[in-house]
Parts: structure tokens; C-alpha cells; sequence
């Protein structure tokens, strides 16, 4: 999918300092920027683009050679019309980014309404992109090409777009951007030149979470990872603090009702959680995820061994159209049952429905 790309008005907080070591130590034509998934890769990646692009002249509008968000240039990104700019994202993804109705890419056979929209980068995709590459600049700066996440891209997608990272046509530039860079071709890896993003500050992401009217910003924080994007993002699909801090309680009660209300693959990521702080606690380690005052001591390290394990292999079958009521019902009294003994968690227990028998 292709879409004209938009800029927000400010910058993440903790985006700054990673921003000003993108403009200032990149000296090729690719970078690639990784880290965790929410802590803002897309804005990053979106944020070099347009200084890269911007074409303002004023050192004080542009402190660190960032965009001045004023010329021009930067109002074309603004409105997502600039002709130098070209950002390649998923379909699936478009809404959650906020992104539509842009020019669009035909990504798979029979048009877009006729398939679940495609999850992938797909070729027809990046064809259309090395060809913009390959177009002269219609301002005559340069040409920017984003893609985001870039792990998304299949093996003909990758393959398609070697050639033009290893000797990109006229003022070409990329930005490529993944959670996960090791899914990436190394020969794609090889051509960009890296940046690492980090986890922000807990007192930094907290802060800003707070400007966002969201209670006890460091639980929810913590709940996410440390990735602040995320909390933002499980808060709107109901996963607030103080559902958060009563879950482990609920969960040792045999109670499913609020996992049930999230999505099954929120649901199972919930409980992968909490089985890793009752190991920690099990283990006289400190917990990630939970406070310590709500998790009980004393489970059995192998059987939540057992649990992790087995909700593994259900997180791989996430999205499967299980119902997800009987399915969080069913992983409830798994990681019940590795806390208190017994055969409450067993797929052949009467109480715990097998996850096989939820389709």
C-alpha cells in the first residue's frame, strides 16, 4: 500500500535525541531504524523524512536541521501531498495509523474490498516505490521513500528493492523502520546503515502519558513493556490501570470476565505476563510487569513452567476465531491451576475447556 505521508505538529519526547543522531550521523542513502514496537519508529522514521526534505533556511526554525514545519515543502507533508514522499505501509495497518485515501498500490490480485486486507509489503508495492525512486524530483531535492514496518516486507519484496538500496538512482533516500530487523533480509540489513531505538526513560514516558489523561500512567506503562505507543494503544482496547491491577487477583479467583472483554491475542499477552512475574516471585526475583504486592508467592516453578510453555504455543494462534470468551475461561484456569496445584488447568478437566475444542 501507498499512501502520501503526514507530519504531526511536535515530536515525542523522548524522540529527540535519537532524531538529532539520525540527521547527524547518517551519512549514506538507507537507514534503518529498529527497536521495540511502541516507542515510535513510524513518527521517527516520519520525522528524518521530512527533515530531509524540508526546505527551510532559518537555523533557529530548524534546531538540529530538523523540519521547520513551515515552508512549503514542509505543508505538502503536512497534507500528505508532498510529490517527493512515499510511504509504504500495510493495508491491515492503515487504520491503525491513521492513514487513508491516499494513492494506492494494488497489493494482491482481485482489488481491495475482494481480501482480508493484506498484512504484508507485498511486491507490486515496492515496485511502485523503486520506480518513484528512480523519477526525477519534481522540487529538485531529493526523493524519500519510508517503510514501515519493514520486517513486513515478503522475500520477492525484499529482493525487488536490493538493487535500487545498493545503488540508488539520482538523490534517492530511505528510511526503513522494524520491531524486529532480524526477520529482515541481511543483504537488505546490509545495504542501510542502523540505528537503535531505545526504551524511553519510565519517568519520561510516564510524564507523557499522564498528559494524556490516563490514571496511574506507570502501571499501564508498565503493563506495555515500557513501550508508551503500546500502553496508548492497549488503553483504547480497554486495558486500563486499574483492570491491569485486579487481573491477578481475578485470575487466582478462576475469574475470566475481564480478560474476556480484551482480544484474545491482548488476553493471552496478559497472562504471558503474569505467568513471568509469578516465575520472578517464584524465583525471589522482582516482576516485570505486575507490582509485587499483588502477586502471590508460592507457585510451583515447574508447573508454571508448563504454563509459559503452553501459552507459547496459544499466543501463536492468537488470532485464530477461537471465542474468545471460552478461550480466556479455558487460559484462566491453565495459569490457575500452575499457581495453586491441582488439574484445574488440564484440557481435560471439566472446568478447563481444551483451546482445540473453541474454533
Amino acid at each position: 500500500m501507498l499512501v502520501s505521508a503526514c507530519l504531526d505538529d511536535g515530536l515525542l519526547p523522548w524522540l529527540e535525541a535519537p532524531l538529532a543522531q539520525a540527521l547527524h550521523g547518517t551519512r549514506g542513502h538507507a537507514l534503518l531504524l529498529h527497536g521495540m514496537q511502541g516507542v515510535g519508529q513510524f513518527e521517527l522514521a516520519l520525522a528524518v523524512a521530512a527533515a530531509w526534505l524540508c526546505e527551510g533556511d532559518d537555523p533557529v526554525a530548524r534546531p538540529g536541521g530538523r523540519a521547520c514545519l513551515s515552508c512549503s515543502a514542509c505543508r505538502l507533508i503536512a497534507a500528505r501531498t508532498h510529490p517527493d514522499l512515499m510511504v509504504l505501509i500495510p493495508e491491515a495497518l492503515q487504520e491503525a495509523l491513521g492513514w487513508s485515501g491516499g494513492d494506492e498500490a494494488t497489493d494482491g490480485e482481485g482489488g481491495k474490498g475482494k481480501a482480508k486486507p493484506s498484512r504484508e509489503i507485498k511486491v507490486e508495492a515496492v515496485r511502485a516505490a523503486v520506480a518513484f525512486a528512480q523519477q526525477t524530483s519534481s522540487r529538485g531535492g531529493a526523493k524519500v521513500t519510508v517503510i514501515y514496518p519493514a520486517e513486513r516486507m515478503n522475500p520477492a519484496s525484499a529482493n525487488t528493492l536490493l538493487k535500487t538500496l545498493e545503488e540508488p538512482p539520482g538523490r534517492a533516500r530511505f528510511v526503513l523502520a522494524s520491531a524486529a530487523p532480524q526477520r529482515l533480509l541481511p543483504t537488505v540489513r546490509s545495504r542501510c546503515q542502523t540505528l537503535r531505538l531505545p526504551l524511553p526513560a519510565p519517568d519520561v514516558a510516564a510524564a507523557w502519558l499522564a498528559t494524556r489523561q490516563i490514571a496511574q500512567p506507570e502501571v499501564l506503562l508498565a503493563a506495555a513493556g515500557g513501550q508508551p505507543l503500546e500502553a496508548q494503544a492497549r488503553l483504547a482496547l480497554g486495558v486500563d490501570s486499574a483492570a491491569w491491577l485486579r487481573l491477578p487477583r481475578e485470575v487466582l479467583a478462576g475469574q475470566a470476565t475481564t480478560l474476556a472483554a480484551w482480544p484474545l491475542p491482548i488476553a493471552i499477552d496478559a497472562l504471558q505476563k503474569l505467568c513471568h512475574d509469578l516465575l520472578a516471585v517464584a524465583v525471589d526475583a522482582l516482576p516485570r510487569y505486575f507490582p509485587a504486592d499483588g502477586l502471590p508467592a508460592g507457585g510451583d516453578l515447574a508447573r508454571l513452567t508448563d504454563c509459559a510453555a503452553d501459552l507459547r504455543r496459544a499466543a501463536r494462534h492468537a488470532e485464530h476465531p477461537w471465542n474468545a470468551g471460552l478461550g480466556a475461561e479455558a487460559l484462566v484456569l491453565r495459569v490457575r491451576g500452575a499457581v495453586r496445584g491441582g488439574n484445574e488447568g488440564d484440557a481435560q478437566h471439566p472446568r478447563g475447556p481444551s483451546l482445540a475444542t473453541l474454533k
